[in-house]
């Protein structure tokens, strides 16, 4: 089958599932409904693109379980809202339960409200001797509120966005959506929040080969492995390294760290698709055991203190700290 008419049937399996006669009418509502754009114009590989990830994990694009920003490659980000990763976690048939651990020390955030230091989620696997456990660091995840400055000169603004207004709940879905992930190697979607941080660090495609007045410093041609290496080792945290690319680099430094960062991101990604979802209780196992220096301390308050009260600091903050 050809991949034109692969991609009319699926047109065609959605059109029959929620009960349009025209195909074409499907895809005209689509566009304008699952799509986060403001200009521009949405393709119809676009289209399918969303389809076909839509369809791989059964959401629905008309109750916004799924929808996608454009990307400036011509691509899509798969954006699941909180609702849609519920759907997929519950219906997984290797689910039997899941449960929040809130850190005691509290912190306030910029413009933020009062949260836990870190939320681990906790979800159980039929079949499997340990449970999964991940944490999500508050100072690796928040984003502070907007500020802009008016184009007539005006004074600058301030625009609060969800983790001001929900602070403690953003960061209780960003633990349930990472957990889910290795529990379940959930791939290629994401939330809103990093959607927009991920098109915010895509750079313009640089052809690096024939630049003779642009280079990179010295300084980003190191730190770029170097970031990468730590978000291999964090788990694929290379949300966290672009964040960092972002705070310490700026104009074609910046692109160049980010475009390294995005490739390595997309191998990253690619090698996981490839794994084994079955058969590999090796590493399965080693994704599940706690860490014993972690688990040592719970219950402990003093050593669950924040990085403000004892100077500790998460496994990726501290790897930042380090890379400075």
């Amino acid at each position: 089958m050809s991949s034109t008419s692969k991609k009319d049937s699926l047109f065609k399996k959605f059109a029959d599932k929620f009960n349009f006669e025209d195909e074409q009418k499907l895809i005209d509502t689509l566009k304008a409904t699952a799509f986060k754009v403001k200009d521009g114009v949405v393709s119809d590989e676009q289209m399918n693109a969303l389809l076909i990830v839509a369809d791989q994990y059964g959401l629905n694009p008309f109750i916004k379980e799924i929808y996608a920003f454009p990307d400036k490659q011509n691509g899509i980000v798969p954006v699941v809202g909180i609702d849609g990763w519920s759907r997929i976690i519950n219906q997984h048939p290797d689910m039997d339960g899941l449960e929040f651990v809130y850190a005691d020390e509290i912190i306030t955030p910029e413009g933020g409200k009062l949260c836990s230091t870190w939320i681990e989620c906790v979800i159980y696997r039929k079949g499997r001797t340990h449970p999964i456990r991940i944490k999500e660091f508050l100072d690796e995840t928040y984003r502070p509120p907007f500020t802009g400055t008016p184009k007539n000169g005006g004074a600058p603004y301030i625009i609060n966005g969800p983790w001001q207004t929900h602070t403690k709940r953003l960061l209780r879905h960003k633990a349930m959506i990472q957990c889910s992930r290795i529990a379940f190697g959930f791939v290629g979607i994401y939330d809103q929040d990093e959607a927009e941080r991920i098109i915010e660090g895509q750079s313009t495609v640089i052809d690096m080969s024939g630049s003779t007045d642009q280079a990179p410093s010295v300084e980003a041609t190191k730190m770029a492995p170097r970031l990468i290496d730590r978000a291999q080792k964090a788990g694929g945290a290379f949300q966290a390294a672009l964040d960092y690319a972002g705070e310490n680099f700026s104009g074609f430094n910046l692109l160049f760290v980010n475009e390294e960062i995005n490739k390595a991101k997309s191998l990253y990604e690619a090698n996981l698709i490839n794994l084994p979802q079955k058969k590999d209780p090796v590493n399965t196992q080693a994704a599940s055991v706690p860490n014993p220096k972690e688990n040592s301390s719970e219950g402990k308050a003093p050593e669950q203190a924040s990085s403000i009260v004892n100077n500790k600091k998460s496994p990726l903050a501290e790897a930042k700290a380090n890379l400075a």
